[in-house]
């Protein structure tokens, strides 16, 4: 299965650093849909991605527009994460696609309320209190990213170590 993560004009280079690790590890490809609120080239974004740059899949878009006029919604197998979302994150079944794409929205106001209502059905959440605000951006991406691995048995990652203690 491909999975794509796709952020939304995300604002913290250090969200998106941490982002593209996880992408890097997992064989995810990463959509970074402009405005960003940093540069690529940006010190703290390099650092928080290590050195896993070389490994990374990542396509950038000019705006949230031309990455869906290019990956049309009801052509693809898209969620939008959010926390006014509807359904658990969980309880869809991810298995059943060959590619996947999952939506984050920036850090600060999240995914536009028109995008959520015209695919509520396709709406996804993290379960958390309701008296917080939400999770770090990229803590959701890895627990979403994760659980849509869980879910194809890891196929294609290394389970176990081929380091031993002595």
């Amino acid at each position: 299965m491909k999975i794509n993560i796709v952020m939304v004009e995300p604002e913290i280079p250090q969200n998106t650093g941490n982002i593209a690790r996880t992408c890097a590890i997992t064989g995810a490809k990463l959509h970074l849909v402009r405005p960003l609120g940093f540069q690529i080239t940006d010190r703290t974004l390099k650092r928080s991605g290590l050195d896993y740059w070389d490994k990374l899949d990542v396509e950038e878009h000019s705006s949230l527009n031309a990455f869906l006029e290019k990956y049309p919604p009801e052509k693809n197998n898209m969620f939008f994460a959010s926390t006014k979302a509807t359904h658990c994150y969980s309880d869809v079944d991810y298995s059943k696609f060959d590619e996947v794409f999952v939506l984050y929205g920036k850090e600060t106001k999240g995914l536009p309320e028109d995008l959520l209502q015209k695919y509520i059905e396709n709406t996804i959440r993290i379960p958390m209190r309701n008296t917080l605000r939400s999770l770090n951006l990229s803590n959701s991406v890895a627990i979403i990213t994760y659980e849509i691995l869980r879910q194809i048995e890891f196929d294609g990652l290394q389970e176990t170590s081929d380091y031993f203690w002595e």
